[in-house]
């Protein structure tokens, strides 16, 4: 089939292109399969008018002729062949073939021929092609065990002959993407065979037309020849004369699976050499214990109480980030301005508490110059990327920048603090269902692009009086709003610190727990991490204050 004109309003279902106009004159819909014998912009023809007849009369490709049981010597197709599916010819003056004719039946009655013009490869019907099989139907009898299904009639010829004329070969009536329609109109006889071959040209629609074959039929049933590369079809195997390539290609056919549902036999090689995950150590040397480091495509989640120091373990990563890598970094910051959040990136870089006016009034200018350029320029110019906003922000625009930072930015590492700010930006209502899909949005955004993923996120209330901000121990069922965020989460981890304890070491002295890790399995206690009051630096100390369960 030859289309000539595209992008064709369809008077059938309404749409604004989707019809295609042949070089007869015919058209198809590929929004709801429609076929137009006459395509009139204007107006339906249907298939029975006499417009259509006028139109068959008057078409360039004169359907009459003195046609005859000739061997199809362009695609050399053997007469023996022709004879057996029906398929007739007219012959040019010097003897070469001119058109074929190609019978269609309604049950064993012929109902139609399809006629192609060999010069230009178009094509007409001598009447429509009403309630037929597909071609060469009516040859083979239902519940063989095998029937291979082609996208053209002079394939299913080849195929017949390749195959030692052994097996029923039969092809759709008009092409790929019209597929479907066809498949549907024969599945009862289809579905009646053991197994269902599919051998379209080996191309793009080829492909295509195929697998949306395959996911009407019943499951295990389908197979899908993959053709050599440098052969378009089964019928430039023939001509080639690549016979038993075709058939090593047939029977070393791929049951069709659904995309993503993978046939493990011939994944050994891929097994065997599977790229390594890009990771790093994380600041602490309890978490690496715990956790091996930090790896791409992995999402993390951080929580913790209320002021139990997510914000300062946060920086303490950012700027680990930024100094041991040379990935770019993406910072979602939705609780703070920028500057708040370079302000806790130099304090990590300088030992001091740089958001406190009084303390950076006593550095000079070219000392801020020189902690901006250690971070932001040099080795680090262009690489940290900050979205931040305080307060509610449209949910949408949020995953946009997210998307924005990893693919046009090519951050291999973001930062999102927190969660919960991402639910306010929400229009739904439902926290459990609004956490459930940004939970998992964030997680596909991870297995598609392979970036890495620290994400903030907060408790839930707890009953009883000690709470959180007393040390209490958590768990994964502590995580506020949806068990989707341990459930899709990679690994998660906890801080847990008893900030009201008169003791100053313990108040300042937070214990890093780990609840999940998907990758080592390991959990518990990782670690313990000392805040310096005066620097608002966070030092791993040797602490040995474990529970008797954290023991076990």
């Amino acid at each position: 089939m030859t289309f000539i004109k595209f992008h064709l309003p369809c008077r059938k279902c309404g749409g604004s292109d989707p019809v295609s106009v042949n070089v007869d004159g015919s058209g198809f819909c590929f929004s709801c399969s429609h076929y137009y014998p006459v395509y009139d912009s204007s107006k339906i023809i249907d298939d029975d008018t006499e417009d259509f007849e006028m139109h068959q009369r008057n078409k360039k490709i004169n359907t009459s002729g003195d046609y005859g049981f000739n061997e199809l010597t362009d695609r050399k197709i053997k007469k023996e062949t022709i004879k057996k599916y029906g398929v007739k010819s007219t012959l040019n003056e010097d003897g070469t073939i001119q058109k074929h004719a190609y019978p269609y039946y309604n049950g064993q009655e012929v109902s139609t021929f399809k006629i192609r013009e060999v010069s230009n490869k178009g094509f007409a019907w001598t009447k429509p092609p009403k309630n037929v099989g597909l071609f060469g139907e009516q040859l083979f009898k239902e519940g063989g065990k095998y029937l291979t299904i082609f996208e053209g009639e002079c394939d299913a010829l080849a195929g017949y002959e390749m195959m030692g004329s052994k097996w029923p070969s039969v092809s759709i009536r008009s092409g790929a993407n019209s597929s479907i329609k066809d498949i549907k109109e024969s599945l009862e006889y289809i579905e009646s065979f053991t197994n269902v071959i599919l051998c379209f040209d080996n191309d793009k629609p080829g492909k295509e037309g195929a697998n949306k074959i395959a996911k009407i039929l019943s499951p295990g049933k389908v197979k899908i020849v993959k053709l050599p590369v440098g052969c378009k079809d089964a019928n430039d195997m023939l001509i080639q004369g690549r016979h038993s390539a075709f058939m090593e290609c047939w029977w070393s056919s791929k049951i069709y699976t659904p995309s993503g549902v993978l046939n493990i036999t011939d994944k050994k090689e891929d097994y065997k050499n599977r790229p390594k995950k890009a990771s790093i150590p994380y600041p602490w040397q309890g978490l690496n214990n715990k956790l091996e480091g930090l790896r791409s495509g992995e999402l993390v989640t951080l929580t913790g109480g209320t002021g139990l120091g997510k914000s300062s373990v946060t920086r303490e990563l950012e700027h680990w980030l930024i100094k041991n890598t040379k990935d770019n970094v993406g910072i979602i910051a939705l609780e703070e301005d920028w500057v708040r959040t370079v302000d806790g990136i130099l304090s990590i870089e300088a030992n001091n508490k740089l958001h406190i006016d009084r303390v950076r009034e006593t550095y000079s200018e070219e000392s801020i110059d020189t902690l901006y350029n250690i971070l932001y320029d040099g080795e680090n110019k262009d690489r940290v990327w900050i979205h931040s906003h305080f307060g509610v922000n449209d949910i949408e625009s949020i995953f946009s920048k997210i998307r924005y930072m990893i693919i046009g930015c090519e951050c291999k590492w973001i930062v999102v603090d927190h969660l919960h700010m991402l639910v306010s930006a929400s229009v739904e209502g439902d926290e459990r269902r609004t956490i459930d899909s940004i939970m998992t949005r964030l997680r596909c955004m991870c297995e598609e692009t392979g970036a890495g993923m620290i994400l903030v996120s907060h408790l839930r209330r707890i009953d009883g009086n000690r709470g959180h901000e007393n040390g209490v121990e958590t768990g994964l069922s502590h995580l506020r709003g949806s068990q989707s965020i341990a459930q899709l989460s990679d690994c998660v981890i906890s801080l847990e610190r008893n900030q009201q304890s008169d003791d100053a070491v313990e108040a300042s002295t937070t214990k890093v727990r780990v609840l999940k890790s998907r990758y080592t399995g390991d959990t518990g206690v990782a670690t313990h991490l000392l805040y310096d009051n005066d620097t608002g630096r966070l030092s791993e100390t040797q602490i040995e204050d474990l529970s008797a369960e954290d023991e076990l």
